[in-house]
């Protein structure tokens, strides 16, 4: 599908609203960090949360069937929702009463639909396409399974129009994003709405240590991760795997983010016109934040990358907290490889107060 091209008004309106800047972004903050991070969570909340009417609320679990994986047991079953409704999920407990460590686990897009949980956590029963997937992206380990063998609880849910809740391919991005737009939301605003709510859910249960609950994501999933970890009280720390970037960087010709569709899922109306992306996930400062992008990663310009990263220092050092950021740029492109887990989820047992004695493979 074409993205913006050279012959239409969009590249001159997105070259002057780069150029005016963030007003509200940390650049411009004055130096005073818990009244800026105070305004730009108001802003950031306004322009990203739905109605509150719109959103549903979980209130239990069902289980469809569970699966004995040695030092843990894997649910297949689904959130409820007080509505009626529910979200498939796939949930990996450790043995034993707890509480235990918690990872939300947050997948990616990638344009395949039909699997959504299953990438991050692999699936009681056909795992042929889930496997594939690992096989590209994670070097055949579903991470999920990974933290569950250290003794965290996992959880990953479909986002809407993945998995269970599959919508109707690619294309069908633009009329659902149109729809939500008209409700007064959007898809990446529903997403962030839900991933709060699932972190929410999963700190709430009773084998898991609130205080010890994290969220874990690649691709879209890394975007989600340190979204949530900056919306949510709920998450403790973060690991973000394969998206961090400045906008300006990003709305550069040949980009994802210029070709719409899958940028939906990271678009929310109206906030860059007063924060950058690195100013929304400078929110969750001084929590924990590991991000990765590989050097190779052709998604994301060096550029943009480096921008970022700036400007992530900036924060965490404005919050006396440079020392729970950290910010690596792996030789690679766009996957989340065993060396670069090992490396991620070290740090994170470190920060979550379990020791760096590295993760077994499951």
């Amino acid at each position: 599908m074409a993205g913006i091209t050279a012959d239409n008004l969009v590249p001159g309106l997105i070259a002057k609203a780069l150029a005016r800047g963030f007003p509200a972004g940390w650049a411009h903050s004055g130096g005073d960090f818990a009244a800026w991070q105070a305004r730009a969570r108001q802003i950031a909340e306004c322009h990203i949360l739905p109605d509150p009417a719109l959103l549903d609320v979980p209130c239990g679990w069902r289980d469809d069937a569970t699966e004995d994986r040695g030092t843990h047991v894997a649910h297949q079953g689904a959130i409820l929702l007080q509505g009626g409704g529910e979200w498939p999920a796939l949930m990996l407990r450790p043995k034993g009463s707890g509480p235990h460590p918690a990872a939300l686990l947050l997948h990616d897009h990638g344009s395949e639909f039909r699997i959504g949980k299953e990438k991050c956590i692999r699936p009681l029963d056909d795992a042929a396409l889930a496997q594939a997937w690992v096989e590209r992206f994670f070097d055949g380990v579903w991470i999920g399974d990974r933290l569950a063998a250290q003794g965290f609880v996992t959880l990953c849910v479909d986002a809407l129009n993945w998995g269970a809740r599959q919508g109707n391919g690619y294309d069908a991005q633009q009329a659902l994003a149109c729809n939500l737009m008209q409700l007064g939301t959007s898809p990446a605003g529903v997403m962030a709405a839900e991933d709060m709510a699932a972190a929410g859910f999963l700190a709430g249960l009773p084998q898991v240590d609130a205080a010890r609950v994290c969220a874990v994501g690649f691709s879209l999933g890394g975007f989600r991760a340190w979204q949530v970890a900056a919306l949510s009280p709920h998450i403790r720390a973060a690991v973000s795997a394969g998206w961090m970037a400045s906008l300006p960087g990003l709305a550069v010709a040949g980009n994802n983010h210029l070709r719409g569709q899958s940028a939906y899922w990271m678009t929310h109306p109206g906030l860059h016109a007063h924060l950058d992306l690195p100013d929304l996930a400078g929110l969750a400062a001084p929590k924990p934040l590991y991000v990765e992008v590989g050097v190779q990663d052709r998604l994301f310009p060096p550029p943009a990358v480096d921008a970022a990263y700036d400007q992530l220092r900036a924060i965490w050092g404005a919050a006396d907290a440079s020392q729970e950021l950290a910010l690596e740029r792996p030789d690679g492109d766009h996957a989340f490889g065993l060396a670069r887990q090992d490396a991620a989820f070290d740090w994170l047992l470190g920060r979550l107060d379990m020791g760096s004695t590295g993760v077994e493979i499951c």
